[in-house]
């Protein structure tokens, strides 16, 4: 096929050369005929690669904002698509973010790495046939996900909710995704890897660790298993993942796609060369370190809480960092930004980004935090990086790639400066509303009166008082959505109107090949040379931070104090947890009272690593849509949980909280708690030796317990086998086991 000649194609080696650093200032174009002094190849990149990895995007992109929508308009029409389980809130919303994170985000970082790297290593992917396995293969997960999660089969860890089956899946799709990679860049034909490259491997790397560590568990069944880590072990592993998830699968691989495509798009050199060097290192380094912001206040020690906010802090240096330097990039060409769309989406997203890593820091400073967490200002954070950094960058490569792999001009300008609109707009109108509930919520959870009382004890008071922001949310949602519609209509007709170019056959100098002059390099140049060494460097520099957090806590079993009187669950306790992980509860309820006056005197005691030690796996929460459950047993009693949960509203007027009436129709499984007793068992918790040929009858006989106090309150119709009474069984006991201590005296 002849070499690129239209308005379409890439630049010519020349321009890649002044586009990007390299050890020749300006570059060496191609010279003449003799391959054996010049090193000219022809290479053909792969772009049917790219362009199913496009659809995937967009497609995936499409159904995670849809079923985000849904959620977010359930957030105050609760029983919105009827008592159907698997289409409830709480099994919707891990759909929502895996289908987001992984399926759209996912997929646009594979689109980004296969079109850049390509051109960045002057080769074709390393096979073919790992490109196709990587593609079907992280589809098949997606879809198993898809599955999986609204039929409740989940481990609620956030971001890491599949079950070990397909935690297995993915893990092996990673390493086939590493191994095109990698072999991809050992095959390059220039000596030194661009900065993109760095943050390709980075990303890989730390991944497959944060993955491996986070999802370390044991199989009860085929689908269901429990976690290594019980209580404050597992909140800081879980944590330690969560956020690093955020920084190493949302950030750096979307860092590497800003050092490709920002300066392609504007045709202008990286600003600066060293400032890279500064942001690729400082960042993989200290981002590590973090995670513990996620739990001030909790039951984590003193020291750990500590430590993550201090190296949040220190992230703003390295994050602003890179923002400049995208930014930057763009001096002299910020005419072209006013009509290049591409330039829009970029520009947007990397201002999106320094103010999402200016708020992070500043949410992990302990008095801020105090005001923020368990709020929906959190909500709004995760949301101005997902809808504006991430979204905004891949609908930017999105309008870059596919008119040049389809050799055709973008179909419509028009429509994605609407669609660019859409989204700015959409997004705002869900961040801001998100940020006035917050503060909102926090405000007036923490108000008390003159004589010492609660000003607003019934939590339904402050979250009536947001109801009109989930709806400006919602709306804002539609925004986006209808944005990213018209974006993926704009494409369509797009691909229709050119035809793909399949294998883009070029001719690039293999500068590996060439003579050179010896001249003495900067150290990071010899570094980019030796891409196995390279990986090696940033392996270290995340294992440090983790180690040194990881060990203390998760490992060292004697570290975590237990408490005499907290005992294991009883066997029906745990049918009614795992009924209560199934169904997704702690998406809004939390189990976690922080040490705060106003949260002592509304629920109790405040939690204690103690409580937790037979947690597998912990249950924290991370959003309180309704109010904490750590002191729930008790508090009520049981027919009081059985009419609530069939009609929320019958105990608590004006509950945006959706029914569970299958859990009235559904029998209780037994078949496998004998198992679960012998898992958690293995797993530490101490549980009688031969217990398990007890458990079956153990549960039943709490069963009929349950069910004759919930018919001495005149009750009528209770079927003790249905799961609704174990469900109820795990509620009553969650805080029994601790008694408030009596106030000192003076």
């Amino acid at each position: 096929m002849a070499l690129e000649t239209n308005q379409a194609s890439e630049m010519t080696s020349d321009m890649e050369n002044r586009a990007f650093p390299s050890p020749r200032p300006g570059g060496s174009p191609p010279h003449s005929h003799d391959s054996l002094t010049n090193g000219l190849e022809t290479v053909a990149y792969d772009n049917n690669i790219v362009r199913w990895f496009s659809m995937a995007t967009v497609v995936w992109g499409i159904v995670g904002m849809l079923v985000g929508l849904i959620i977010a308009v359930k957030l105050y029409i609760p029983n919105l698509l009827g008592g159907i389980g698997f289409l409830s809130y709480g099994r919707l919303r891990p759909l929502h973010t895996n289908a987001v994170i992984f399926a759209f985000v996912g997929n646009a970082l594979f689109l980004g790495v296969y079109y850049s790297l390509q051109r960045l290593c002057k080769a074709r992917m390393f096979s073919d046939l790992l490109s196709k396995i990587h593609f079907w293969g992280w589809q098949l997960i997606i879809v198993s996900a898809a599955i999986t999660l609204p039929l409740g089969i989940t481990t609620s860890k956030e971001y890491a909710e599949l079950e070990w089956p397909i935690d297995i899946a993915i893990a092996l799709v990673w390493v086939v995704f590493g191994w095109n990679m990698i072999g991809t860049v050992l095959r390059r034909k220039d000596k030194h890897m661009y900065v993109a490259i760095w943050f390709y491997l980075a990303t890989f790397l730390t991944v497959a660790v944060l993955h491996i560590v986070n999802s370390l568990e044991l199989p009860v069944t085929f689908l269901k298993s429990y976690s290594m880590y019980a209580g404050v072990q597992d909140a800081l592993v879980q944590w330690w993942y969560g956020h690093n998830a955020v920084a190493f699968f949302l950030t750096t691989p979307f860092l590497g796609v800003m050092y490709y495509f920002v300066p392609k798009a504007a045709n202008r050199p990286v600003f600066s060369y060293r400032l890279s060097i500064v942001h690729f290192w400082a960042l993989i380094f200290i981002y590590i370190w973090a995670g513990p912001h996620h739990l001030l206040y909790t039951a984590l020690p003193d020291w750990a809480q500590s430590l993550g906010s201090v190296f949040s802090i220190m992230l703003i240096a390295p994050s602003w960092g890179g923002m400049i330097n995208g930014l930057m990039t763009l001096r002299g060409a910020w005419d072209k930004v006013r009509t290049d769309p591409v330039l829009k989406f970029f520009v947007v997203g990397i201002t999106a980004y320094g103010m999402a890593t200016f708020e992070g820091p500043m949410m992990s400073f302990k008095n801020v935090n105090a005001l923020t967490h368990y709020t929906d200002y959190v909500i709004g954070h995760v949301h101005l990086a997902a809808l504006l950094w991430n979204g905004g960058l891949a609908f930017a490569m999105l309008y870059y790639i596919l008119p040049r792999i389809y050799r055709t001009k973008l179909f419509s300008l028009k429509m994605a400066n609407w669609h660019f609109w859409l989204m700015t707009l959409g997004a705002l109108f869900y961040v801001i509303p998100m940020y006035w509930a917050g503060i909102t919520e926090s405000l007036m959870f923490k108000q008390f009166r003159g004589d010492g009382t609660l000003m607003y004890p019934n939590f339904l008071e402050i979250t009536m008082q947001i109801i009109p922001m989930y709806i400006i949310r919602s709306i804002g949602g539609v925004l986006y959505l209808s944005g990213t519609l018209l974006g993926a209509l704009n494409l369509y007709k797009t691909a229709k109107s050119g035809t793909l170019l399949r294998d883009e056959v070029v001719q690039v100098t293999n500068h590996r090949l060439v003579r050179e002059t010896k001249v003495k390099e900067h150290w990071h140049r010899v570094l980019e040379g030796k891409p196995v060494r390279f990986s090696l460097y940033a392996l270290g520099a995340i294992l440090v931070g983790g180690i040194i957090e990881f060990v203390p806590t998760a490992l060292i079993q004697s570290n975590v104090p237990t408490i005499a009187s907290v005992k294991p669950y009883t066997p029906l306790e745990i049918e009614g947890r795992d009924i209560y992980i199934r169904e997704g509860c702690n998406n809004c309820h939390s189990q976690m009272i922080r040490p705060f006056r106003s949260e002592v005197e509304r629920y109790g005691d405040f939690s204690k690593p103690g409580e937790f030690v037979y947690d597998h796996p912990f249950l924290w929460g991370s959003k309180r849509t309704g109010p904490d459950l750590a002191r729930i047993g008790g508090k009520y009693p049981g027919a009081w949980h059985w009419r609530h949960m069939m009609d929320p509203r019958s105990t608590s007027p004006n509950s945006i909280m959706p029914a569970y009436t299958w859990l009235y129709d559904d029998d209780l499984d037994l078949s496998h708690t004998e198992g679960k007793i012998i898992t958690l068992r293995k797993l530490g918790v101490p549980y009688p030796y031969d217990f398990e040929f007890d458990a079956v009858d153990n549960a039943k006989a709490q069963q009929k317990e349950i069910a004759a106090d919930l018919s001495a309150t005149g009750m009528k119709g209770i079927d003790a086998n249905k799961e609704i009474v174990a469900l109820i069984a795990y509620l009553q006991r969650l805080g029994t086991d601790i008694k408030k201590e009596p106030a000192p005296t003076n």
